[in-house]
């Protein structure tokens, strides 16, 4: 069953409970309504077949009201207004009445629901001027109740209308939070991947070219190598954006047990890098494991393509409440030239606090290369809004 057929069966269910009770008060709570008024001497008109009659109809009707609510109204004011006309007890009807007021303020605007709720005053209040020849007898105190079975329903049916519309704002609000976040989320992941494959094939192409005229059986390994990256990149890209879909099983998230992998790729690539692994390596979570990594990625994708020609080093330290990635390199140091790192550091130091760590990046001398530094905690309060179930 779906979700919108489940929730038209509730809501049928509990307007039928509502009706249900509105009968059984109906039948029960109108006969002492007439014994109580019958003893103080102020009933007019005993109860009889008619009277029983419009206060089961009024209640009857009552099942409609969410679908049909001006209908509702109309149909349950008119017959509360012709029962107290006719003398009959105050009692049960007037709940109905009651409970038609309350949704019409509550599922229509609020200017047609007054206009709607007016109507219903005037009619309700007419038996206080009936016999409408005798004005002398004009019971005046009967408008203070018509007016409260107005009033009060109304407020409470308008006051529950904005507090459903402001719950819905709110849920909309959040969804539309959480798919900000998530497209931003596949964005990072998206930069990282194609930015780091980019490079690799671009340092590549590079020098396939200048192989080229002189040494063209060179040339074709760098070309083979072009080939494995862009593979390696697009199948990569291609898990990333499955997070998108719906349908079938996705491949793990990178993680730091896929760096020895990553090195050898970017050897391949002509940048030399070594790896240091520093304690105990332990299970991560997700979301540090792919953090860390996509560090290294990006710090080593940033070496290719800003630091000329260079060797990079990664040390991965791994601490009893945290994990520590390190890179540096021994290209070229000093201020970054404007635009050059694009959302790369920027996106790590994104990823690493959303994580409660920290992130230091800056040239080790002034002329002379680069160090990245990230620590992540590894407890298990990791907050659970950082997590990448990708």
């Amino acid at each position: 069953m779906s979700a919108k057929r489940a929730g038209s069966v509730r809501r049928w269910l509990a307007d039928g409970l509502i009706t249900a009770f509105l009968l059984l008060i109906g039948g029960f709570g109108s006969h002492f309504a007439q014994s109580n008024q019958e003893a103080t001497g102020a009933l007019r008109t005993p109860l009889d077949a008619l009277g029983y009659a419009m206060i089961f109809t009024a209640a009857a009707v009552t099942i409609v009201r969410r679908r049909w609510p001006v209908t509702t109204l109309g149909v349950v004011a008119g017959l509360t207004a012709a029962y107290l006309i006719l003398g009959f007890p105050y009692g049960p009807i007037l709940i109905s009445f009651a409970v038609a007021i309350y949704t019409v303020a509550g599922e229509i605007p609020l200017r047609r629901a007054a206009w709607f709720g007016v109507v219903a005053f005037v009619l309700l209040a007419l038996h206080a001027f009936f016999p409408f020849h005798d004005f002398t007898n004009t019971k005046f105190n009967g408008l203070l109740p018509a007016a409260a079975f107005v009033a009060v329903p109304f407020a409470i049916g308008v006051t529950v209308k904005v507090s459903r519309e402001a719950v819905q704002r709110s849920r909309a609000d959040e969804a539309r939070r959480i798919a900000d976040d998530e497209r931003l989320r596949v964005a990072q992941e998206v930069h990282d991947v194609v930015g780091h494959g980019l490079a690799a094939i671009n340092m590549q192409a590079e020098i396939a070219l200048h192989l080229l005229p002189r040494k063209p059986e060179e040339a074709e390994a760098a070309l083979t190598r072009i080939s494995r990256s862009s593979k390696a990149a697009l199948d990569e890209l291609r898990v990333t954006l499955s997070v998108l879909r719906q349908r079938g099983d996705r491949a793990p998230a990178p993680g730091l047990d896929q760096v020895p992998a990553l090195r050898d790729r970017l050897a391949e690539s002509g940048l030399p890098v070594t790896l240091s692994v520093v304690g105990s390596a332990a299970e991560l979570p997700l979301a540090v494991d792919l953090a860390a990594y996509r560090v290294v990625q990006e710090s080593l994708t940033n070496v290719l393509r800003h630091a000329g020609a260079a060797s990079a080093a990664v040390v991965i330290t791994h601490l009893p409440e945290s994990v520590v990635v390190e890179v540096t390199d021994t290209g070229r140091g000093g201020a970054v030239p404007a635009g050059a790192p694009g959302h790369g550091l920027e996106g790590m130091r994104e990823r690493v606090t959303a994580l409660g760590g920290t992130l230091a990046a800056g040239p080790l001398t002034a002329s002379r290369g680069w160090r990245v530094r990230a620590e992540l905690p590894v407890l298990p309060d990791t907050p659970p809004d950082a997590d990448a179930s990708w």
